[in-house]
């Protein structure tokens, strides 16, 4: 659908744009409908709403939500993100946020403990710089990109590839809301949950199957479509699950910036004709 991007970043987060820059970026892109996600943070939904003020743009309220989930028959807890979007009464999430925050900032400073004991440096300066100093927005990305400006690393992905990924030597788990959690208290909020970027977990597929059923019964609304350069059959699958499952579809370039070109802001794959967008459903 075109003139629709409901998954994107500001330097609230991990993203390199400012909201009003972000709103700027996306008018330009032809976007009329923008989500602005910051992880676990709204803090630029106001600076961008009235930034759209100067374009034919709809601002839609919006986060990405670090979640926890696991399988019965196992002890293993795996993360992932949830998109919250249009929520009517914000308040009982913005609550929540604020203990997310809280969780964001200490995973930081243990990751960055990690990464001093094996590289003989401390990262934690040079991630907060990258988030404006705010701890509470550090995220793994800005310590990534620390990791490449002092030439630990060449790439974003070698940063992860080496330390930061799960099973990886600097790795911290997000101990933040369960998935459960999560989508309930998106729905106090008066709002639609989304399941983020399925195929960006590093599951198998018989796990990114059991995730969307499970979301799906934990009464998730949307499950954002798998993006063009993902194998045909992994988008297929993922296509079966959600008819399966009778869930809307969310469409989003999950754009963040400069250090991430790759992700383009508008660039969202498309849905098909069966389908029906979460964003018919906003109020």
């Amino acid at each position: 659908m075109q003139g629709i991007d409901l998954h994107t970043h500001s330097n609230i987060s991990d993203g390199h744009l400012s909201p009003e820059q972000l709103v700027s970026a996306a008018a330009a892109a032809g976007i009329h409908q923008l989500a602005l996600t910051d992880h676990d943070s709204m803090d630029g939904i106001a600076r961008a709403q009235q930034a759209a003020l100067a374009h034919d743009m709809q601002i839609i309220l919006g986060v990405e939500i670090s979640s926890q989930w696991s399988r019965p028959n196992t002890k293993k807890s795996y993360g992932v993100h949830v998109v919250a979007l249009n929520m009517q009464h914000p308040e009982p999430l913005l609550w929540a946020l604020e203990q997310q925050k809280n969780i964001r900032a200490e995973r930081a400073v243990l990751i960055c403990e990690k990464l001093a004991k094996i590289l003989k440096h401390d990262f934690l300066p040079d991630a907060l710089a990258l988030a404006g100093g705010h701890l509470d927005r550090v995220t793994r990305s800005h310590i990534a990109q620390a990791l490449q400006a002092r030439n630990v690393v060449t790439r974003l992905q070698q940063a992860f590839d080496r330390f930061l990924k799960e099973g990886k030597p600097a790795y911290v788990a997000f101990d933040g809301l369960s998935l459960q959690d999560t989508i309930q208290i998106i729905h106090q909020a008066q709002g639609f949950a989304v399941l983020a970027h399925p195929t960006r977990y590093d599951l198998s597929a018989t796990n990114i199957r059991y995730l969307i059923e499970l979301f799906a019964q934990l009464g998730g609304d949307a499950v954002e479509l798998a993006p063009e350069n993902d194998p045909p059959a992994t988008r297929q699958m993922v296509n079966r699950m959600i008819a399966e499952h009778d869930l809307s579809v969310s469409i989003g370039s999950d754009f963040h910036g400069e250090h991430m070109p790759w992700l383009k802001l508008g660039k969202t794959p498309q849905p098909k004709a069966e389908q029906s967008g979460i964003w018919e459903r906003f109020i």
